[in-house]
């Protein structure tokens, strides 16, 4: 099927807004964690997620799991590295210094995206996506603008740590475009997790999460993790790297509404505002695009 059908578009689209959503849980699962640490969670979100895509490969290759693993070779590799680097840098982020803090510095990940892809894909891009990301970009900082902090060293070192989030997201992207649909990555997803949690392990010793928190990192780690990390995979051949990083960042959007609904945490004004200008920004690109589209 042609990256250029507008069914598969349709398609990976849709792949893309399922994957942003489940992401956005994150934040209202962790707020009822009792007893685990940082490391903790981390290591445990990363272990489930990791079993979660690797019975997903057996249902699905049988005893050609392993031989999928490694035929992804060095495009795997990088793009598992890639992977790892997010799910440790954005929890340790969280839990250093603010969401808000947190949420705009992974902001920028579709310019960086857009900047490294025309620079390593000679991918054009057109002006309708520049002005999307410039868009989306201001409604993150009407959202979280009012909460930013920046002074204290933790607040600081946070935001050092988060900067490794929309960094490596664009290297993985830019992975996944280079590959193709020559290479599946859906074995890389299983690698991040894999060397997540390795990293993490020793200082996640020793152990204290309860039952209960055990069950939520389990939902953490299969739902919100291990699949829409293989949704974006599956939906990345019939999209652009821009285009990816900015639907993805609908997970910034909803993630305050689930804290509302089941957090009781009730957004503010800017939060509301913001989240319909970066909502706008991306469907004014998609509506746009298909536009472009129609035209040819």
């Amino acid at each position: 099927m042609s990256a250029r059908d507008p069914r598969a578009h349709r398609r990976a689209i849709a792949l893309m807004i399922v994957a942003a959503m489940l992401w956005s849980i994150a934040g209202v699962v962790a707020r009822h964690i009792e007893s685990a640490g940082r490391w903790e969670v981390t290591f445990w979100r990363s272990l489930f997620a990791a079993v979660f895509v690797l019975a997903a490969l057996l249902f699905t290759r049988g005893r050609g799991a392993w031989a999928a693993v490694r035929a992804t070779g060095g495009y795997g590799i990088l793009s598992g590295a890639m992977w790892a680097i997010m799910f440790v840098a954005f929890m340790l982020a969280l839990m250093t210094t603010t969401t808000a803090n947190t949420l705009i510095v992974n902001s920028i990940a579709p310019l960086i995206t857009a900047l490294l892809a025309r620079a390593v894909l000679r991918e054009p891009i057109a002006p309708r996506t520049w002005a999307a990301i410039a868009l989306a970009i201001a409604g993150m900082l009407w959202m979280f603008g009012s909460g930013f902090a920046g002074g204290e060293p933790r607040h600081l070192a946070g935001m050092l740590i988060a900067l490794a989030v929309p960094l490596a997201a664009a290297v993985n992207l830019v992975t996944l475009k280079h590959a193709g649909r020559s290479v599946d990555l859906i074995p890389a997803v299983l690698l991040g997790a894999v060397f997540s949690a390795a990293v993490t392990l020793p200082f996640a010793l020793p152990f204290s999460a309860s039952a209960h928190d055990l069950l939520l990192l389990a939902l953490l780690g299969c739902l919100q993790l291990g699949l829409p990390c293989m949704l974006m995979v599956r939906a990345s051949p019939h999209l652009s790297a821009p285009e990816i990083s900015l639907l993805a960042m609908l997970e910034v959007v909803l993630g305050p509404l689930w804290a509302w609904l089941g957090a009781g945490e009730a957004p503010a004004l800017a939060t509301l505002a913001g989240g319909a200008l970066v909502i706008a920004a991306l469907l004014l690109n998609e509506l746009a695009a298909l536009g472009a589209r129609a035209r040819r």
